[in-house]
Parts: structure tokens; C-alpha cells; sequence
């Protein structure tokens, strides 16, 4: 249980991150939320702590690439900014 513990709240704290970078995302907030609690339910039995580190590592990873994607998004739009003011 002592090893469960500090996971759990790692885990918590993965899932709020998750929850709140899904509200922009692309496809829609609903649609991500809906898609994240199906993920983190599919793996809620697993108990073995090593799986739940890889499993963690596997989300902070999303996270990285939401991230990344997001900024794309806002340097793109920048971009486009940028240069519709150049054009006119």
C-alpha cells in the first residue's frame, strides 16, 4: 500500500494535466475527456508498480506532444497573421 500511495497521486495529478490541456483540444474538449477517462479506466486494475510507471511515462508523454501540438497551432496562426498584415 506504501508504494501504491505515491503513485496514485502521480497518477491523479497525470489525469487533471490531461483533463485540463484536453479542453483545446482540436476534436473538442467532450471528445477528449470522454477518450481519456475510457484510457485511464481500461488500465484502473493494474497494480503492478512498474506497469503504472510505464503507464505514467506514457501519459506525460501525450502530454509533451499536446503540448507541442498546441504551440504549433498558436505559431501557425501567428504566422498567418504576420503575413496577411505583409500582403496588404
Amino acid at each position: 500500500v506504501n508504494m501504491a500511495n505515491p503513485l496514485r497521486y502521480e497518477v491523479l495529478n497525470l489525469y487533471k494535466n490531461l483533463l485540463f490541456l484536453g479542453k483545446e483540444y482540436p476534436k473538442g474538449g467532450d471528445y477528449f475527456r470522454s477518450r481519456l477517462k475510457a484510457a485511464f479506466l481500461k488500465n484502473k486494475d493494474v497494480k503492478d508498480p512498474e506497469k503504472i510507471k510505464e503507464l505514467i511515462a506514457r501519459g506525460e508523454f501525450v502530454i509533451k506532444e499536446l503540448e507541442a501540438l498546441y504551440f504549433l497551432r498558436k505559431y501557425r496562426a501567428l504566422k498567418q497573421r504576420y503575413y496577411e498584415d505583409e500582403r496588404k
